[in-house]
């Protein structure tokens, strides 16, 4: 699954209205109002990168409302589930001071 992390301008008082529609769209998995420079943040998951395209430019970017996006492409997941699965399959350490 091919991850983008989609940062959103929008025109004064449309964050709201945007945010169901982004959310109309299959490929948003998410979508985060946020403080700061960006108004709003959606997560948008695609099997493949030429579907990318077609979402963010292709229909993202059309919607009434946006002013600017930033459209930054993960790389790699890191999760704290991920995390805690990956030391639970680790190898047990014995404490220094037993003896054995």
């Amino acid at each position: 699954m091919i991850t983008a992390i989609v940062l959103l301008q929008t025109s004064r008082g449309k964050a709201q209205e945007l945010a169901q529609q982004l959310l109309d769209i299959p490929e948003v998995a998410e979508v985060y109002s946020v403080a700061g420079d960006f108004d709003l943040v959606a997560i948008i998951r695609v099997r493949e990168y030429d579907a990318m395209a077609e979402v963010v430019p292709g229909r993202l970017q059309r919607l009434e409302g946006v002013e600017r996006t930033t459209t930054l492409m993960a790389f790699q997941c890191y999760s704290r589930h991920d995390l805690e699965r990956l030391f639970s399959l680790g190898i047990e350490v014995a404490d220094p001071g037993e003896s054995g």
